[in-house]
Protein backbone atom coordinates (compact mmCIF):
# COMPACT_ATOMS: atom_id res chain seq x y z
CA UNK A 1 0.00 0.00 0.00
CA UNK A 2 1.47 3.47 -0.92
CA UNK A 3 1.90 6.07 1.23
CA UNK A 4 -0.90 8.69 0.08
CA UNK A 5 -3.20 5.56 0.45
CA UNK A 6 -2.14 4.54 4.35
CA UNK A 7 -2.62 8.20 4.71
CA UNK A 8 -6.08 8.03 3.95
CA UNK A 9 -7.32 4.54 5.26
CA UNK A 10 -5.65 6.32 8.43
CA UNK A 11 -7.95 8.96 8.26
CA UNK A 12 -11.34 6.97 7.80
CA UNK A 13 -10.05 4.50 10.29
CA UNK A 14 -9.97 7.34 12.83
CA UNK A 15 -12.95 9.06 11.37
CA UNK A 16 -15.10 5.87 12.32
CA UNK A 17 -13.43 5.41 15.89
CA UNK A 18 -14.17 9.19 16.50
CA UNK A 19 -18.23 8.58 15.44
CA UNK A 20 -18.54 5.05 17.32
CA UNK A 21 -16.92 6.67 20.29
CA UNK A 22 -19.35 10.02 20.35
CA UNK A 23 -22.33 7.27 20.21
CA UNK A 24 -20.82 5.34 22.97
CA UNK A 25 -20.78 8.68 24.42
CA UNK A 26 -23.87 9.85 23.87
CA UNK A 27 -25.69 6.20 24.74
CA UNK A 28 -23.83 6.42 28.17
CA UNK A 29 -25.03 10.05 28.92
CA UNK A 30 -28.68 8.80 29.94
CA UNK A 31 -29.03 8.59 34.01
CA UNK A 32 -31.53 6.23 33.68
CA UNK A 33 -32.95 5.59 36.86
CA UNK A 34 -33.80 9.62 36.91
CA UNK A 35 -35.52 9.16 33.70
CA UNK A 36 -37.64 6.07 35.27
CA UNK A 37 -37.99 8.83 38.48
CA UNK A 38 -38.96 11.67 36.57
CA UNK A 39 -41.43 8.80 34.73
CA UNK A 40 -43.13 7.87 37.90
CA UNK A 41 -43.29 10.83 39.56
CA UNK A 42 -45.54 12.62 35.96
CA UNK A 43 -47.50 9.61 35.91
CA UNK A 44 -46.22 8.99 32.63
CA UNK A 45 -47.01 5.35 32.46
CA UNK A 46 -50.46 5.62 32.41
CA UNK A 47 -50.64 6.56 28.97
CA UNK A 48 -46.89 5.41 27.36
CA UNK A 49 -44.53 2.16 28.12
CA UNK A 50 -41.40 1.16 26.56
CA UNK A 51 -42.62 -1.12 23.48
CA UNK A 52 -46.68 -1.44 24.38
CA UNK A 53 -48.84 0.87 22.79
CA UNK A 54 -51.41 2.38 25.24
CA UNK A 55 -53.31 6.01 24.65
CA UNK A 56 -49.58 6.94 23.76
CA UNK A 57 -47.38 5.70 21.67
CA UNK A 58 -44.61 3.46 22.89
CA UNK A 59 -40.84 5.15 23.46
CA UNK A 60 -39.52 2.64 20.75
CA UNK A 61 -42.11 4.12 18.75
CA UNK A 62 -41.01 7.65 19.09
CA UNK A 63 -37.29 6.75 19.34
CA UNK A 64 -37.75 5.17 15.93
CA UNK A 65 -39.99 8.15 14.56
CA UNK A 66 -37.47 10.53 15.42
CA UNK A 67 -34.18 8.36 14.41
CA UNK A 68 -31.81 10.15 12.56
CA UNK A 69 -33.28 13.35 12.68
CA UNK A 70 -31.41 16.04 13.81
CA UNK A 71 -34.02 18.19 15.71
CA UNK A 72 -35.82 15.28 17.59
CA UNK A 73 -34.12 16.25 20.86
CA UNK A 74 -35.43 19.56 20.66
CA UNK A 75 -39.05 18.78 19.21
CA UNK A 76 -39.46 16.19 22.01
CA UNK A 77 -38.13 18.83 24.58
CA UNK A 78 -40.96 20.82 23.58
CA UNK A 79 -43.65 18.43 23.33
CA UNK A 80 -42.70 17.56 26.83
CA UNK A 81 -42.51 21.03 28.17
CA UNK A 82 -45.51 22.92 26.56
CA UNK A 83 -48.68 21.44 27.15
CA UNK A 84 -49.91 20.74 23.27
CA UNK A 85 -52.87 19.68 22.32
CA UNK A 86 -52.82 15.78 21.77
CA UNK A 87 -55.99 13.66 20.27
CA UNK A 88 -56.59 10.27 21.79
CA UNK A 89 -58.92 8.23 20.02
CA UNK A 90 -60.74 11.33 18.48
CA UNK A 91 -60.72 13.61 21.61
CA UNK A 92 -58.41 16.15 21.78
CA UNK A 93 -56.68 17.03 25.12
CA UNK A 94 -54.49 19.07 26.58
CA UNK A 95 -50.60 16.83 26.70
CA UNK A 96 -49.06 16.52 30.40
CA UNK A 97 -46.30 18.91 30.88
CA UNK A 98 -43.38 17.16 32.84
CA UNK A 99 -42.54 18.65 35.98
CA UNK A 100 -39.28 18.46 37.03
CA UNK A 101 -36.57 20.43 38.69
CA UNK A 102 -34.55 21.92 36.13
CA UNK A 103 -34.25 21.73 31.84
CA UNK A 104 -31.46 19.05 32.08
CA UNK A 105 -33.96 16.79 34.03
CA UNK A 106 -36.16 16.58 31.05
CA UNK A 107 -33.36 16.86 28.57
CA UNK A 108 -32.34 13.89 30.42
CA UNK A 109 -35.63 12.28 29.86
CA UNK A 110 -35.57 12.99 26.66
CA UNK A 111 -32.24 11.06 25.64
CA UNK A 112 -33.99 8.43 27.44
CA UNK A 113 -37.15 8.08 25.37
CA UNK A 114 -34.76 8.96 22.18
CA UNK A 115 -32.46 5.64 23.06
CA UNK A 116 -35.41 3.11 23.88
Amino acid sequence: MNHVKFSHFLRALLAVGLTSGALAAQAQAVDVAAADALLLSNKCAKCHSVDKKKDGPAYKVTATKYKGKADAEAKLFTHLTTAPTIEIDGVKEEHQKIKAKDDAEVKNLVKYILSR
